[in-house]
């Protein structure tokens, strides 16, 4: 099993695109193995120590292998949608992680 966690930073005025394109894309998880554990939007209140902006959103999914997750990525439908997500997203941080 691999995890990976995105912090989402949405360009201003651009939400509505950014959550069309998770509407497409984050059904086809459960098509490549894929689960998604937490979606998270925080907001200040949450936040006990910040030193950058605060993302739009936090994922966290697992994918039961690498060659799944890059499947996702690369599926049809996906990149279909890509525009979207160029539209919307300011930057991704992506972190890769496993279960110690």
């Amino acid at each position: 099993m691999i995890y990976y966690t995105q912090l989402i930073f949405v360009k201003k005025g651009a939400e509505a695109d950014f959550n069309a394109f998770e509407e497409k894309v984050l059904p086809l998880l459960n098509d490549h193995n894929g689960k998604l554990i937490y979606r998270l939007r925080p907001d200040k209140n949450c936040v006990v120590e910040m030193n950058g902006e605060l993302p739009y959103e936090i994922h966290f999914v697992s994918f039961g292998s690498k060659v799944d997750f890059e499947n996702y990525k690369n599926d049809p439908k996906r990149l279909a949608a890509m525009a979207l997500k160029n539209n919307s997203i300011e930057k991704v941080i992506l972190i890769e992680g496993a279960e110690i």
